[in-house]
């Protein structure tokens, strides 16, 4: 009798350890240069390094997932992954599908143009009449359409090339956030440069499906994300990335 009881017992702390072990499907672009990139066949980056973090605190696996920005929010929903590390910024449409960990970025929206065009975009408003890169599926686009000289200027949604058609006078400017535009600048030879001022506040987060198994997995995560900020971590990650403290609002 006793034997059969140990031999429950150890089942038993078998199969909850088991559910105790879980594996975060993590979606990602890993061509978003300094927050997810590949080099020299190593995906790396600022998100990287943060979901690694993560997993050590929540004790968890980790897979991640690559594939056109584009096609992640649907990934999301399809159940293919459980989240999105990608730069994801809270919208109100977004919102309004999905659970959201707390903001760990905060950023915004700049604009980028070749070098010696600084003067011709002080503001947003000096972006009418001219052609506009973004993106595919960013954020970017709906900030851009959201302004009131909209109408007036052109927005090209592109997978990639943005920066090297803008450079080459394709287009007169693109829009991407702030530190990714920043590093984008110091790290390639293409003479880009920031143009005016951040338009937009953009906070970043992790994305869930808004059902029972999404929520518990993003009120877990959010405890990890807490713990990462109170305990360092997650400002080192940034200074490793960007020289500074993005996780923190200004």
């Amino acid at each position: 009798m006793k034997k059969a009881l140990a031999l429950t017992a150890f089942a038993l702390a078998t199969s909850f350890g088991t559910a105790q072990a879980d594996t975060l499907n993590v979606g990602m672009s890993g061509g978003y240069f300094p927050f997810t990139f590949v080099k020299l066949d190593v995906l790396q980056g600022f998100e990287v390094d943060f979901i690694n973090a993560i997993a050590e605190e929540t004790g968890d696996e980790v897979e991640f997932v690559t594939m056109s920005f584009s096609g992640l929010i649907g990934a999301l929903e399809a159940g293919r992954i459980d989240t999105i590390a990608n730069q994801i910024t809270i919208t109100p449409e977004r919102e309004a599908k999905f659970a959201f960990s707390q903001p760990y970025v905060f950023d915004g929206a700049q604009v980028v143009v070749k070098k010696g065009n600084e003067e011709t975009v002080k503001t947003v408003d000096d972006l009418s009449g001219k052609t506009v890169a973004v993106n595919l599926g960013s954020n970017f686009e709906t900030l851009l359409k959201e302004l009131p000289n909209a109408a007036d200027i052109d927005i090209r949604t592109y997978e990639s090339n943005i920066a090297q058609d803008t450079a080459l006078g394709r287009v007169d400017a693109f829009v991407m956030d702030r530190v990714s535009s920043a590093q984008l600048i110091a790290e390639s030879p293409l003479p880009l440069a920031l143009a005016g001022k951040p338009f937009s506040q953009i906070r970043n987060a992790l994305p869930f499906r808004n059902d029972a198994d999404g929520l518990a997995k993003r009120d877990q995560i959010n405890a990890a994300i807490a713990t990462l900020k109170e305990n360092g971590t997650l400002a080192e990650i940034s200074q490793k990335w960007f020289g500074t403290d993005i996780t923190v609002a200004e």
